[in-house]
C-alpha cells in the first residue's frame, strides 16, 4: 500500500466501505450529483436490531490497498455501486459486461453490489431485478437513497454472518494464519504445527474478530476481543499485528469516549456499548446525516465531551481506555509499525488518528510531536501530486492544533511544489491560491486598513518574502494587474523595513509592471470570490499636516455692514471649560473662520516628506473633496531624497456654493494611482477642513488720478487699500478722478460711497469731500469689463484762531476720509451725499463717521500768532487709500 488516506480518523474503524464508480460513458457533473445523494446515506439503523451500520464511500480506490483488507477490515472493499448511462437496449448487454468486469477488480472482498442505470426505457427496464435499478433520467430518481438503504442492509446480513462464523471457537479446526501482503513469502516452509504458530494464528484471528465486531456495531464485544488478540500477539512478539490490535483498541476507545467524531464533521454517531437504554424507539429507523438524529443521550456527556462512566456501561472500567491511555497506546502502536519498512502508510495513517484525537484533547505540544514524526516517515517514491497532497495534510493538521505559522509553513512547501521543475505543466494557480491560504499564519492581511492601526504584527522578512512570492506567480499566470496589486501593497505596508537598495528594486519593478497595466483603485476578484482592496499610497510622500488657506487679500468676502454698524460688535459671552473632549475627526469636520468664494482658486498647504533614498517623482496631486462641485487643479512634485518637511500647496475651484469638505488627496507614482483619505490617516495634524463657499462676488479694480502715497496707512483685516497723496493749501480745492472696473464675471448692481474723519478736534467747518454719485449709479448694473468713473471733490478749510498750540496739536492729529465699499449685488442703495452742517454740531461729526480712510498729515506747518501765512511755505498733504475690489 503506496498511497495513504490523509483524511482517516479513528472512528473510521467502525465503518464499512462502498466504492461507488461510473460505468462507461457519464457526465461528471451527473456522476458526482448522485454520487452526493448515495454518500448521504451515511448511517443506518438496522431493523430489528438496536445497532448502527456507519458507511464510508470513495469514488477512487486503488485495488491493492484492498489487500489489507485482512488487516484491517475498515479497508476492505465490500460494496460497489455503479452508476451508468445506457440510451437504448442494444447497449444493455455491453453495460452489463462492463458492470461484471468492474466487480471481479474487487470480487473477493465484495459482500454485495448494485448496478444503477440512466435513461434505458422498456422491457429490460421493467424487469425486476436485485442488483439492478433503472431510471428514466438523473432528474427522475426519486429513491435512490431508499435502494442504498436495503444495500446497506443487506451488506449488514453478510457482515454479520462473516462476524459469527468467525467469532465461533470451533474446537479441532485449524486456524488459518491472516497475513499482509508483503508477509506471504516470509512464511512459506514454517512449522504450522508449532505453539507459537498457534497462537500467532489465533492471536491474529482476534483480531480480524475484534475489527468485524466493531463493523457490526458491537463495540463492547470488540474491545474484548482486542485485548485478548494483545496478549496473545505480545507472547509471540508478533509486532506488526500487535500493533494493529493496540490501534484497534484504541479505534473502540475513541469511538466511545467520542461520540461525535475526532474528524471535525458535525455528524454525531452512537457508541453501541451501552445497550438498551432508552432505545427501543429507534428500531427500524433508517437516518442520513442530511437529516440527522441525536442519538447519544445530551445528560450522558461530559462538559469535556467523554462519556460519563455509569454502572450500566458493561466492562466499560476493565476494557475501554481511558483518555491518556489511548495516547500511550498510540505511541506504542506507532513504535511497532516503525519497525517495518512497508508499514509506513499504516504509520501515517496513525500519527494523523493520532493527532486528531489530540486536537479534541486540547494537547497541542503531544499533537506536534506526533506531527514531527510524521513528517519524516519515508514512503518511498512519491508523485509531485501526492507530495502536495501530504504537505497540504500536514497544513491542516498543524492549523488543527493552533499551530498556526507551522501550518503556513507546510502549506508554503506545498505551493513552491506545484511548481516544482519535475512538473512539465507547472500549476502557478494552484500555487497561488495556496500561497494566499498561507497569509493568515503568518499574521499578514491583504487590506492595507490592518497595517494603520498600530505596532507591526509578523515577521517582516517572512511577509517581505510571501509577497514577492505573490507577485511572481501572479506575473506566471498571466496578471499583471495582481502582480501590480502586490507590489503596490508590498511597497505601502513594508517600506519601514526595506532598505535602501531593496526600495530602488521594488520601485523598479513596479514601474515596469505599471507600464504594462497601471495601477488603480478599483477592487480586484479572484476567480474563486476573494477581493482585493486598493492599495494607497499614503507614504509616497508622506502627509505631516494639512492646512486650508485663506483666499488672497484682493479675493476675501467681507461681510455686508449698514453704513452706522461699524462700531457695532458683537460680543459673545465667554465660558472656559478645562475639559478638552475632541478627536481628529472632530478637528477635521469643524468649520474653519474664513469663507471661500464660488469660482476662485482655493489653496491647501501640505507638509509632505520623501522617505525614498531618491528623488521622488509625483506626476499628479490633486485634492478630494465632497460637499459641492470642485475642480481640483492637479500639480506635479519632485521631492529630493528624504527632504524632510516639504510645504507643497494643492489648489482648486469651487463651482458650486455651499459646504466643502476637503477629505484626502490623490497621488499618481510609480504608475499607481492613489486616493489617500485623511481619515485613515490619524497622524496627520490638520485645524480643520470644512470650509464655507459662498456665492460668486463682483470684483472691481480702484485707480486714481493722483499719485500713490510713499508712506501709505495700515489697513485693518478687514479693510484693503493703498495709498494716494494730495498738498493741499487752507482753502484750496482738489479734483480727485476715482475710475471703477468690473474685472469680476458678477454684474455690479449696487454702490455705496461713504467718508470719514477722525480726531479733526473740530478743527474742519464745512466739507471736505463732496461727490456726485447718480451719474455713476445710472451706469448700473456695471456688466463685467466695464468701468466707470466717480469724481470726488477734496476741499480744505481749517480754523487756526484756537491758540498757540494749535498747530502742535495738528501735527499730532490726522484727518481721515472714507473710501467706496461695494455693497452686495443683491442690493442697489443710492446713499446721498449729507447736507451742509454747522461746523461742531452732532450731527455733523455722526456723518463723517464712515468705513474707508483718508489721512491728512500737515507738513510745514508755521505758528504765527494763530494763522497761515499764504507767503510761507504752508500746505496740507492728504493720503488717500485706494482699493482694489
Amino acid at each position: 500500500m503506496s498511497v495513504p488516506d490523509y483524511m482517516q480518523c479513528a472512528e473510521d474503524h467502525q465503518t464499512v466501505l462502498v466504492v461507488v464508480q461510473p460505468v462507461g460513458i457519464v457526465p461528471e457533473d451527473q456522476f458526482f450529483r448522485i454520487y452526493k445523494r448515495i454518500a448521504s446515506v451515511a448511517q443506518v439503523s438496522i431493523r430489528d436490531s438496536q445497532r448502527n451500520l456507519y458507511i464510508r464511500y470513495r469514488h477512487h480506490y486503488l485495488p491493492e490497498n484492498n489487500e489489507w483488507g485482512d488487516f484491517q477490515t475498515h479497508r476492505k472493499v465490500v460494496g460497489l455501486i455503479s452508476v451508468t448511462t445506457c440510451g437504448s437496449a442494444k447497449e444493455w448487454p455491453q453495460t452489463l459486461d462492463r458492470f461484471h468486469g468492474q466487480k471481479e477488480v474487487f470480487g473477493a472482498t465484495l459482500y454485495d453490489s448494485r448496478l444503477l442505470v440512466f435513461g434505458l426505457q422498456g422491457e429490460i427496464a421493467e424487469q425486476q431485478r436485485t442488483d439492478v435499478a433503472f431510471y428514466s433520467s438523473y432528474d427522475d430518481c426519486p429513491n435512490v437513497e431508499k435502494r442504498v438503504e436495503d444495500f446497506v442492509e443487506s451488506i449488514f446480513i453478510v457482515l454479520e454472518s462473516k462476524r459469527l462464523d468467525r467469532a465461533t471457537d470451533k474446537s479441532g479446526d485449524k486456524i488459518p494464519l491472516l497475513c499482509v501482503p508483503f508477509e506471504k513469502k516470509d512464511f512459506v516452509g514454517l512449522d504450522t504445527d508449532s505453539r507459537h504458530y498457534k497462537k500467532r494464528c489465533q492471536g491474529r484471528m482476534r483480531k480480524h474478530v475484534g475489527d468485524l465486531c466493531l463493523q457490526a456495531g458491537m463495540l463492547q464485544d470488540a474491545l474484548v476481543h482486542y485485548h485478548m488478540a494483545v496478549e496473545l500477539l505480545r507472547s509471540v512478539n508478533d509486532f506488526l499485528w500487535l500493533g494493529a490490535a493496540l490501534e484497534g483498541l484504541c479505534s473502540a476507545s475513541v469511538i466511545f469516549h467520542y461520540p461525535g467524531g475526532t474528524a471535525g464533521g458535525a455528524a454525531g454517531r452512537k457508541p453501541s456499548l451501552a445497550q438498551g437504554q432508552g432505545q427501543a424507539a429507534d428500531a427500524g429507523k433508517r437516518h442520513r446525516p442530511g437529516a440527522q438524529e441525536v442519538l447519544i443521550d445530551p445528560g450522558a456527556l461530559t462538559a469535556n465531551g467523554i462519556s460519563a462512566d455509569t454502572s450500566s456501561e458493561i466492562g466499560r472500567a476493565k476494557n475501554c481506555l481511558g483518555p491518556e491511555d489511548i495516547i500511550e497506546k498510540y505511541k506504542e502502536a506507532i513504535s511497532y509499525y516503525g519497525k517495518y519498512k512497508n508499514a509506513g502508510v499504516i504509520e501515517l495513517e496513525a500519527c494523523v488518528k493520532a493527532v486528531r484525537v489530540l486536537a479534541i484533547q486540547k494537547r497541542a505540544m503531544e499533537a506536534s510531536e506526533f506531527l514531527q514524526n510524521a513528517v519524516y516517515i519515508n514512503l518511498g517514491q512519491l508523485s509531485e501530486e501526492e507530495k502536495i497532497q501530504r504537505y497540504s495534510i500536514l497544513s491542516e493538521l498543524y492549523h488543527l492544533i493552533g499551530f498556526h505559522r507551522k501550518s503556513a509553513f507546510f502549506k508554503r512547501v506545498a505551493a513552491m511544489q506545484c511548481v516544482a521543475p519535475t512538473i512539465p505543466e507547472p500549476g502557478w494557480r494552484a500555487c497561488y491560491k495556496l500561497l494566499l491560504e498561507t497569509l493568515p499564519g503568518y499574521s499578514l492581511s491583504l487590506d492595507p486598513k490592518d497595517f494603520s492601526k498600530g505596532t507591526h504584527r509578523g515577521w517582516a522578512a517572512v511577509q517581505m518574502r510571501l509577497l514577492h512570492e505573490l507577485v511572481y506567480a501572479s506575473r506566471r499566470m498571466g496578471n499583471p494587474g495582481l502582480s501590480v496589486r502586490h507590489l503596490s501593497f508590498l511597497l505601502q505596508t513594508m517600506l519601514d523595513f526595506l532598505s535602501d537598495q531593496e526600495k530602488k528594486e521594488v520601485t523598479q519593478s513596479l514601474e515596469n509592471y505599471t507600464s504594462k497595466c497601471p495601477g488603480g483603485m478599483e477592487v480586484l476578484t479572484l476567480p474563486d470570490g476573494l477581493k482585493l482592496p486598493p492599495v494607497a499610497f499614503t507614504k509616497l510622500p508622506i502627509i505631516r499636516s494639512v492646512k486650508l488657506l485663506d483666499l488672497p487679500v484682493s479675493l476675501r468676502p467681507h461681510k455686508q455692514k449698514g453704513l452706522l454698524e461699524n462700531n457695532m460688535s458683537t460680543k459673545s459671552p465667554f465660558i472656559y471649560s478645562p475639559i478638552i473632549m475632541h478627536t481628529r475627526g472632530e478637528e477635521r469636520n469643524k468649520n474653519i473662520e474664513f469663507q471661500w468664494v464660488q469660482g476662485e482658486v482655493c489653496e491647501v498647504q501640505l507638509m509632505v516628506y520623501n522617505p525614498m533614498p531618491f528623488e521622488l517623482r509625483v506626476e499628479h496631486m490633486g485634492l478630494l473633496t465632497s460637499g459641492v462641485e470642485f475642480e481640483a487643479l492637479p500639480a506635479a512634485l519632485f521631492l529630493p531624497a528624504e527632504s524632510g518637511l516639504y510645504p507643497v500647496t494643492l489648489v482648486g475651484v469651487p463651482r458650486t456654493a455651499g459646504n466643502i469638505t476637503v477629505t484626502g488627496y490623490h497621488t499618481s507614482v510609480f504608475g499607481v494611482t492613489s486616493d489617500c483619505l485623511l481619515e485613515g490617516l490619524p497622524s496627520v495634524i490638520t485645524s480643520g477642513c470644512m470650509v464655507e463657499v459662498i456665492p460668486s462676488l463682483p470684483r472691481l479694480q480702484l485707480s486714481t488720478s493722483l499719485p500713490r502715497s510713499a508712506h501709505p496707512l495700515q489697513p485693518s483685516k478687514e479693510e484693503l487699500s493703498s495709498s494716494v497723496s494730495v498738498q493741499l493749501f487752507n482753502g484750496e480745492t482738489q479734483h480727485l478722478t476715482i475710475t471703477l472696473e468690473n474685472i469680476g464675471s458678477e454684474d455690479l448692481e449696487t454702490l455705496e460711497v461713504a467718508s470719514k474723519t477722525c480726531n479733526t478736534k473740530e478743527k474742519l467747518f464745512g466739507e471736505f469731500l463732496s461727490w456726485d454719485l447718480e451719474e455713476a449709479v445710472s451706469q448700473l448694473p456695471l456688466k463685467p469689463g466695464q468701468s466707470v468713473t466717480l469724481t470726488v471733490n477734496i476741499k480744505v478749510r481749517l480754523d487756526f484762531s484756537g491758540g498757540e498750540n494749535l498747530l502742535q496739536d495738528l501735527n499730532d492729529d490726522g484727518i481721515s476720509v472714507t473710501g467706496l465699499p461695494i455693497s452686495s449685488p443683491l442690493r442697489q442703495v443710492l446713499k446721498p451725499r449729507a447736507e451742509t452742517k454747522p461746523l461742531g454740531s452732532e450731527s455733523s461729526k455722526t456723518d463723517y463717521n464712515h468705513v474707508k480712510k483718508m489721512k491728512l498729515n500737515q507738513i510745514n506747518k508755521t505758528k504765527h500768532r494763530g494763522l497761515i501765512n499764504p507767503r510761507e511755505n504752508t500746505s496740507l498733504k492728504a493720503v488717500l487709500m485706494d482699493t482694489l475690489f
